[in-house]
């Protein structure tokens, strides 16, 4: 496994939900602002759909508050959402149109995204919002480059990233080393404080404290106690 590139200033993590960076980036995240990276995040909706019991329309509102209380732990204060429907979201031009233009506008070398497999892992499938996502996104990454494409973005100019990294996958072709910045990342998932308590009994902290450690676990080829692991897509 090899270490993902990091001669790179500026990059964009773009997800379906809120959450979805803290639950398996967010270490790798932390890592790259204290290297003095700009971080932006683009979220496809605001996971209203995701707390049960509490309706969308206020739900909505709070999970984008606690994002922005989680991204702020790791380094990150630009954040949009794009207000697509959560639960609802399908691989679409106008989804990848929307996309493109993010990319235009914010203009990374590189673009983070979240796996989007038809499963985690055998027996268990993955989200219909990140694969939709994931896949449309990959796209977006060409699209954001040409110019003929989504002529409707005409007033922004075409941009190409570098490459494209997608995390939260079984086998990833790249990894960094994030054993210095797990603090954060739990800090940045234990912000979704709602979110969490509504999925388990167990203590947010101990929840989050859980998560990162089995996510930025030990890869196997890489050599760190600590890591994230990457699929890294080439562009232009």
């Amino acid at each position: 496994m090899e270490q993902l590139p990091e001669d790179w200033d500026r990059g964009i993590v773009i997800v379906a939900h809120p959450d979805d960076i803290e639950y398996g980036a967010a270490a790798a995240v932390a890592r790259w602002t204290r290297q003095g990276k700009d971080i932006r995040y683009i979220l496809a909706t605001s996971g209203e759909a995701g707390i049960a019991g509490l309706p969308p329309a206020e739900s909505g509102p709070l999970r984008e508050a606690e994002e922005r209380a989680g991204a702020k732990h790791v380094g990150v204060t630009e954040i949009e959402f794009l207000g697509y429907p959560d639960g609802r979201l399908e691989e679409s031009i106008p989804l990848r149109r929307d996309l493109a233009a993010a990319i235009r506008r914010h203009r990374p070398e590189m673009v983070i995204l979240f796996n989007f497999g038809d499963s985690w892992a055998r027996g268990y499938a993955n989200s219909p919002d990140h694969r939709a996502l994931g896949r449309a996104a990959l796209d977006a990454v060409s699209d954001a480059g040409n110019e003929w494409i989504h002529p409707e973005l005409s007033d922004l100019p075409a941009w190409s990233p570098r490459w494209a990294a997608v995390y939260g996958v079984p086998n990833g072709s790249h990894a960094v080393d994030v054993t210095d910045t797990l603090a954060p990342a739990i800090d940045s998932l234990t912000a979704h404080h709602r979110y969490l308590e509504a999925l388990s009994p167990t203590p947010v902290p101990d929840q989050a404290r859980d998560v990162i450690n089995m996510t930025a676990g030990p890869k196997e080829g890489f050599p760190a106690p600590h890591a994230i692991s990457f699929e890294l897509y080439y562009f232009s």
